[in-house]
């Protein structure tokens, strides 16, 4: 009766529930966390503000263009014939050009760099969603191996005690050598999974630390996951509408097909007024001893409107415009396989998340029912009627099925998450990620320089915005409260 305390003291202890401590983390914060320091994410916004600029590129095309050259000469060595012929010059030359017509080059130009910033933005959608997937597949790992090394030294100190018990009772002659070297047996295999446990566990917190930016601290449970969809055909019906990848790929088709157009203004006829102005200084040297019959300064303008016709290129606007319909073709065939793509991550996702809530039903039944044959087998391995090899083996029954219901348990969270970023509905907005700060729009950047005109309105010089986590201590498997490792 004593060992069976013991044994119930310790099974009362699982590490189903892990211990709840003070200042604990949650799923949100963590989210919170990655969003404002992940510098993958960090990166996908810089590289869509340098996509942004692409609208700016385009519209400088059809706008004016103004340049001033100066240049001074000094004729080191004249003609015997030239009497009038000055010693030295200085020209000073200014050029206006205003592009009134390309063939619509400029106009398509700047309708397929929109097209290409919104799927940009779409591209950072499905980043931040990406980004948001790990986290959360890392935040449930660091809580499933947690579980599973409290199962795991739980599972050792249950055989511990086995042993101890199986040894007392070979000394008086009621086991045999073979029932302790049983016991023996599956407490150094216990102990070897502890071991490997506690590695998965301190794998889990590196790379939750490489996502989030910090380590984790007492996690607590995860809060349900909202707008679940109620079948699959929703599912898919909501990621055909929302989903980023799709957008962009749809985005870029329509950016290629434009594209074609503007290879075609090529060959296409161009207009473009033009004033230019001239000031030329002889330094009082043109005219040599007649100098004073000059003058030795001179100003000229002229302008005008340049048609420009384009006769024979080679054949390069053909080529130009093959290249581009072959490359919208290929876009086309993208966006459809993005399509596929997006309906059977959909599809797969569901599957996944319905058959993970079936496996923890199961699993609970399975747990319930283990717990109570390990009780019976205990019972009647007290009277005789079992061996230590079924008391051994409905304990490693009862740590099979706990292990399996903490690992559908995880798997089902991560699934749901899976399904609705497939959705395109796991992203910051989706989260109400707001009171952890405001959220990043893309459109603010892109207002911001879509129009400008000024040469020099340049930005300042980036700065690293993610966090290094080079000072942060290495982790370990310690379960409980934080400590110097964390």
């Amino acid at each position: 009766m004593h060992l069976r305390r013991r044994l119930s003291l310790i099974l009362a202890s699982s590490a189903l529930c892990l211990p709840s401590a003070a200042q604990a983390d949650t799923l949100r914060e963590a989210l919170v966390s990655a969003y404002n320091t992940n510098p993958t994410l960090q990166s996908a916004r810089a590289s869509q503000r340098a996509t942004d600029e692409t609208v700016a590129l385009q519209k400088a095309n059809g706008r004016p263009n103004a340049t001033a050259t100066a240049t001074h000469i000094e004729f080191v060595r004249q003609s015997a014939n030239s009497f009038t012929a000055p010693s030295r010059t200085l020209g000073v030359e200014t050029s206006l050009s205003v592009p009134l017509y390309s063939g619509g080059a400029v106009k398509n130009g700047i309708k397929a760099a929109k097209n290409r910033v919104s799927a940009g933005q779409a591209d950072l959608r499905g980043t931040e969603s990406a980004i948001f997937s790990q986290v959360v597949a890392a935040y449930m790992d660091v809580l499933r191996n947690e579980a599973l090394v409290a199962l795991a030294a739980n599972q050792v100190e249950v055989l511990s005690v086995n042993v101890e018990a199986t040894s007392d009772r070979f000394e008086i002659g009621d086991l045999t050598r073979t029932d302790v070297a049983q016991s023996q047996s599956r407490l150094a295999v216990a102990e070897g999974d502890l071991r490997g446990a506690r590695a998965n566990l301190t794998g889990a917190r590196e790379t939750y630390i490489q996502l989030v930016g910090k380590a984790p601290s007492n996690l607590e449970s995860p809060p349900p996951l909202p707008g679940l969809p109620d079948n699959v055909g929703q599912a898919v019906v909501v990621a055909l509408e929302s989903n980023p990848d799709l957008i962009a790929a749809n985005d870029r088709a329509r950016a290629a097909e434009i594209d074609i157009d503007v290879a075609g203004a090529s060959r296409l006829p161009t207009v473009s007024a033009f004033a230019r102005g001239n000031y030329n200084d002889f330094y009082g040297t043109l005219g040599g001893n007649l100098g004073a019959q000059f003058a030795q300064s001179e100003t000229t303008a002229n302008a005008g409107v340049q048609v420009s016709i384009p006769l024979y290129q080679g054949g390069r606007p053909a080529a130009l415009e093959r290249q581009a319909q072959a490359l919208a073709g290929a876009a086309l065939e993208s966006s459809i396989a993005t399509e596929r793509s997006v309906i059977a991550q959909t599809r797969s996702a569901w599957s996944s998340w319905q058959a993970a809530n079936a496996i923890i039903e199961s699993s609970q039944a399975a747990v319930s029912a283990a717990e109570l044959s390990l009780e019976g087998v205990r019972a009647e391995n007290s009277i005789g009627n079992r061996s230590i090899l079924d008391v051994l083996n409905a304990e490693q029954e009862l740590l099979s099925a706990r292990v399996q219901l903490v690992t559908a348990r995880r798997n089902a969270y991560v699934a749901g998450f899976s399904l609705l970023a497939a959705m395109g509905k796991a992203e910051a907005r989706d989260l109400n990620l707001e009171t952890g700060g405001p959220l990043y729009d893309p459109l603010t950047n892109y207002n911001r320089v879509k129009g400008k005109w000024f040469d020099w309105a340049r930005d300042p010089d980036p700065t690293p915005q993610s966090t290094r986590t080079v000072d942060i201590p290495a982790s370990d498997a310690t379960i409980g409260p934080p400590n110097d490792a964390q």
